[in-house]
């Protein structure tokens, strides 16, 4: 996955820098994107977070916004823009996050492609996995 400045689309997964991390959501309009939470919510307790709509404003929450651009073998395993947002609005008010198994980049992955997933947790995982190997 790239990511680049263009303005989103609808269906669009979009992101933005919060300390060392990143917070996702999927794109619907200026007035509606769709995330797990908000941006500051790692501190809150997990069971007061959830799948919720807001505006981009809330979901930059001072950031700057990404938008993902899928390389050609991601986008045959993508989903419709029109299917991403309409499972996207049907998860809100889920609950059950959980910052290593079940974020907000678990679920754009899981609204995009059908499958749960978060490439920046595998890619610490393959870096504590190799310094591990090494010692």
């Amino acid at each position: 996955m790239n990511w680049t400045e263009a303005q989103p689309i609808s269906g669009d997964i979009i992101r933005t820098k919060v300390t060392f991390y990143h917070h996702y959501g999927i794109f619907v309009s200026d007035d509606e994107v769709i995330q797990f939470g908000l941006p500051d919510d790692p501190g809150k307790p997990a069971e007061q977070i959830k799948v919720l709509s807001t505006g981009i404003d809330l979901f930059l929450n001072g950031g700057e916004l990404e938008t993902a651009k899928p390389e050609a073998n991601e986008l045959k395993k993508m989903r419709s823009k029109k299917e991403i947002v309409e499972i996207a609005r049907s998860r809100i008010g889920e609950g059950g996050y959980d910052i290593l198994h079940n974020n907000c980049e678990h679920f754009v992955f899981g609204c995009a492609f059908g499958k749960s997933s978060s490439p920046f947790l595998d890619g610490v995982r393959e870096k504590i996995r190799k310094k591990l190997n090494k010692a």
